[in-house]
């Protein structure tokens, strides 16, 4: 199936505003990475430790109503959200590590009574408590800062194996652009940095590493017919503008499928569902203006012939 006919796009001409668009999002991921160390991001309890209990009321409620509520008893940073779903007037309430009394576990239950002292008349009915320590939460981001690493290298060395060493640093440094892009997107639409973005930045390695594949396969197929030096642009464009139309439809399946899950599948996946859809789109825009120019700027500034 083709999406489009045969293009003759010179892609590797157009660099340089790619460059720039990709300077933009790399500052924002990195920006958005900062922010996350210093702790000041919105992180999920998976890594800062607390409490969140989810429920909701029987009758409407704002957050505003619902947030001064909590903030009479102390809960003042309290991080509180409304949830669009099935279940109407559902809210989704975070508390901190607390720094007195006999645990996170009297947290919910403190919450609660919150709840039943401030609005006597509109009953809050608990659907789930989630309760994470802050030792736990270190780990998980020790845990997730390996993981994403152990991802990187397994790609670098790949990659290396199966085409050479140009290709290899292309591939990690077009991946690394495409987690930093989702991250800091993901940041700017305020949505918590939760063990599903982590998921969705994972799988989305995934999915980046295997477009990259296909489109440094076809370069090194086509660099067999093109001899001369100045060449090697040509191929490139070749064979981004061959594989254009493939990438295209296996990317755009991917994306209604995850549309599919963000708009039906309810509230709990849906952050997973939004950063990778944001990472298959920018997935592609990589594979296309960033891996394959990195490769042809290495080869213009330092020729090596391919073999």
């Amino acid at each position: 199936m083709q999406l489009i006919g045969q293009t003759k796009i010179d892609f590797i001409g157009k660099r340089k505003y790619a460059y720039v668009l990709s300077g933009i999002l790399v500052i924002l991921g990195i920006v958005s990475l900062a922010i996350i160390f210093l702790g000041q991001a919105d992180l999920s309890i998976d890594f800062s430790g607390g409490t969140m209990i989810r429920g909701n009321f029987d009758q409407p409620v704002s957050v505003g109503d619902v947030r001064s509520a909590l903030a009479k008893d102390g809960y003042q940073d309290a991080s509180i959200q409304q949830v669009f779903g099935s279940v109407q007037n559902m809210f989704l309430v975070r508390v901190g590590i607390a720094t007195s009394g006999s645990g996170e576990e009297t947290e919910a239950h403190k919450i609660i009574s919150v709840f039943e002292r401030e609005f006597p008349t509109n009953r809050f009915t608990l659907d789930s408590v989630q309760e994470v320590g802050p030792t736990i939460g270190k780990e998980l981001q020790r845990q997730a800062g390996v993981a994403m690493i152990i991802a990187l290298i397994g790609i670098l060395i790949y990659i290396m194996i199966r085409f050479d060493f140009r290709f290899s640093v292309a591939a990690i440094i077009s991946t690394f652009h495409d987690v930093l892009a989702v991250l800091g997107i993901m940041f700017i639409l305020q949505r918590e940095i939760s063990l599903l973005v982590l998921s969705a930045l994972l799988t989305l390695i995934g999915y980046s590493l295997q477009d990259k594949v296909v489109v440094f396969d076809r370069i090194r197929e086509n660099l067999k017919m093109f001899r001369k030096k100045g060449d090697f642009v040509d191929a490139i464009n070749l064979s981004i503008n061959q594989v254009l139309s493939r990438t295209l439809v296996t990317q755009l399946n991917a994306i209604i499928c995850i549309l599919v899950i963000l708009f039906v599948c309810g509230p709990v996946v849906r952050d997973f569902a939004l950063a990778l859809a944001f990472g298959l789109l920018i997935g592609t825009y990589s594979s296309i203006f960033v891996a394959s120019t990195l490769v042809a700027e290495w080869e213009l500034r330092s020729p090596k012939r391919f073999k």
